[in-house]
């Protein structure tokens, strides 16, 4: 199209140094005026398209304006406007923005579990207000306005904290991997008290038994009931081998690595097998006699879930939607243990397998609960 044009006479108007052809719209093929604009920038003779007649409205008179605004340096021309739309384009793409450093974050971490949740948390909740600006540009006032938009939303303190430590950690990531200098602002996470602990009732624990020893899934309710007797973790109880039962002795060895809060996966801890765990392991039933596993998976292997079965029996047994199946039943196990005033808390800490003191010291009302009051006489 531009090539024909080109071939086509200007015909001048009554402004001067702008012109017209004749031409046709682009999609009716109507005919319709291109203006043209002539003038000098530098000492040199330049010619420039103005606009189309009716795609950009434009008239004569309009493109005399625009002549004069290039003509005076108020504007630039076309060739320049492209060079910097072009250099504009580059310094966009140079820029480590959230969107650009989020894509790269997940190219280098494709492997982990969490990246397809951090992923749709970013696209909820980070993308549309920090997506297209750099972590340099954020501001407090930025991040205030950011976490009550979240509150008013409904948005927990620990999704709070969740989104917020994402986008530190997109920023951060940044920063150790030297795209830009690092942020002189610091991106602070709420403060939340994660530590639930989960108890019940003496007739929920009569109905969860009910539920427990009425539920065809053998497998699924020993599992919780070793939870109950011995306060072992799901984890650890998937990987329990019979080998890690020592009857004679009377022990459970626990392997797992020693983290925050105990044994979950290398080294080994040992508990007490007390005699409701003995009783029950003695007549456990083996689907798979081969397998090296208490409580096997598929095929004997070890078992990765059972979260089915558990929630079945804790729906049968009426317990509250927001108790954890296995977890809860970890708590009720310290709670029992702490509230009977029989069990000092370090002695809880090496049952739970607590690395640290802190961990256990969340039953240690219940325990100060427990013990008599004298009165002095």
């Amino acid at each position: 199209m531009a090539s024909k044009l080109k071939n086509k006479p200007l015909h001048q108007t009554s402004y001067p140094g702008v012109y017209y052809l004749e031409g046709k719209t682009l999609v009716e093929g109507k005919p319709e005026k291109v203006f043209y604009i002539r003038y000098r920038r530098d000492g040199k003779a330049v010619k420039e398209k103005a606009g189309r007649q009716y795609r950009d409205d434009m008239t004569a008179a309009r493109a005399n304006q625009i002549r004069v605004a290039r003509l005076q340096g108020q504007e630039p021309s076309n060739r320049e406007r492209r060079f910097l739309e072009e250099e504009q384009k580059k310094a966009e793409d140079n820029r480590w923005t959230f969107n650009r450093l989020w894509e790269e974050y997940k190219r280098v971490n494709s492997g982990l579990k969490a990246i397809a949740k951090d992923d749709n948390r970013y696209q909820v909740h980070l993308s549309k207000p920090f997506g297209n600006h750099e972590p340099s540009e954020l501001t407090p006032l930025d991040l205030d306005n950011f976490r009550l938009s979240l509150v008013h939303k409904g948005a927990s303190k620990g999704s709070i904290r969740n989104i917020l430590e994402l986008l530190r950690r997109i920023a951060n990531f940044g920063v150790k991997k030297h795209l830009y200098p690092p942020l002189s602002l610091i991106i602070e996470l709420p403060k939340v008290n994660s530590q639930k602990t989960e108890d019940l009732i003496p007739e929920q624990l009569r109905a969860l038994f009910q539920a427990m020893d009425a539920d065809e899934n053998r497998q699924a309710a020993n599992l919780m009931k070793m939870v109950l007797y011995t306060g072992m973790r799901r984890g650890e109880l998937f990987s329990l081998q019979w080998k890690d039962v020592d009857f004679e002795r009377g022990f459970i060895y626990i392997r797992g690595k020693i983290e925050e809060d105990g044994p979950k996966g290398g080294q080994t801890a040992k508990i007490p097998l007390n005699q409701p765990a003995r009783e029950l392991l003695s007549r456990h039933e083996r689907p798979y006699p081969g397998s090296a596993f208490v409580f096997p998976g598929r095929g004997g292997a070890m078992r990765v879930d059972i979260k089915i079965p558990v929630n079945r029996i804790k729906a049968r047994a009426g317990l509250p939607a927001d108790f954890r199946a296995l977890h809860g039943l970890r708590h009720v196990y310290a709670s029992m243990l702490a509230s009977s005033g029989q069990v000092d808390m370090y002695t809880l800490q090496k049952l739970l397998t607590h690395k640290s003191p802190q961990m256990t010291q969340r039953y240690a009302h219940l325990r100060d609960e427990s013990r008599p009051l004298h009165s002095s006489r």
